[in-house]
């Protein structure tokens, strides 16, 4: 049975302010929750349904509370409630020891949507890439929503956060490749690319000037909208959707 003090941290842990001063953030459902359960990320609670307990084995360090559809319904932030939520640590990643030298890193620049930075992540993980650094502006990884978006992908990818302008200087001091998603960069098909840090900016005001300043190479996406029969072009492409097309180039 959940106590008023349990279902009022739980219901805290939606807000930024309050999961960075417990160090918490909330999972749910049957496909992530056991994801995490298995991963680096440390779980410290599970409250779930007996349906969910009857066919999941636990760790026996993670304490259990089993709880009923109406009990979880009151601390999901799902419109309908899935089973199990978690509570688990935020992991502390050092920008400092990472080596991104021949490795693939994102980059995110002021991205702003939960779900776009979810399915960043998930991007992320499918192509390989084990780092994304964020600018202190682009939305928190551990926002309900985003986590609900990466479909537990949050568990092997490493999110971190600093001043990008000043990251992207210093790697570009260590030499590595610096790209840019941007409309007036060079055709993506006809670049030659080889492992470097890819930054993706927000999609209304893009990438900002003191990132550009420090990037070697430009890249674009081609549009072909003016092969179809009707006019007009397409404005631009989702965030999440670019990084998914230029991560598949590279990878390629």
């Amino acid at each position: 049975m959940l106590s008023k003090n349990q279902i009022k941290l739980i219901n805290s842990l939606k807000i930024k302010k309050f999961r960075d001063q417990h160090n918490l953030f909330i999972a749910e459902g049957t496909k992530i929750v056991p994801e995490l359960m298995t991963s680096a990320i440390k779980v410290k609670n599970i409250f779930a349904t007996k349906m969910f307990l009857d066919k999941t084995v636990i760790p026996k360090h993670i304490a259990v509370s089993e709880i009923n559809a109406n009990e979880l319904s009151k601390i999901s932030s799902l419109t309908t409630p899935n089973q199990v939520l978690a509570i688990c640590e935020i992991p502390s990643y050092n920008i400092n020891s990472l080596e991104l030298n021949a490795k693939l890193t994102l980059a995110l620049d002021n991205i702003k949507d939960p779900g776009n930075l979810g399915t960043i992540i998930r991007i992320a993980d499918w192509f390989g890439i084990e780092a994304i650094i964020c600018s202190n502006e682009t939305t928190d990884a551990y926002n309900p929503k985003v986590i609900q978006s990466t479909m537990g992908s949050i568990s092997r990818v490493n999110v971190l956060y600093t001043d990008l302008s000043n990251f992207i200087k210093l790697e570009r001091n260590k030499k590595n490749n610096i790209y840019a998603a941007v409309l007036d960069g060079k055709n993506i098909y006809e670049q030659h690319k080889s492992n470097g840090i890819i930054v993706i900016g927000n999609e209304s005001v893009g990438i900002s000037q003191d990132v550009l300043a420090n990037i070697t190479h430009k890249i674009r996406i081609p549009s072909f909208s003016h092969l179809k029969q009707f006019s007009g072009e397409a404005d631009s492409l989702n965030a999440a959707i670019a990084t998914a097309i230029i991560c598949s180039e590279f990878r390629r």
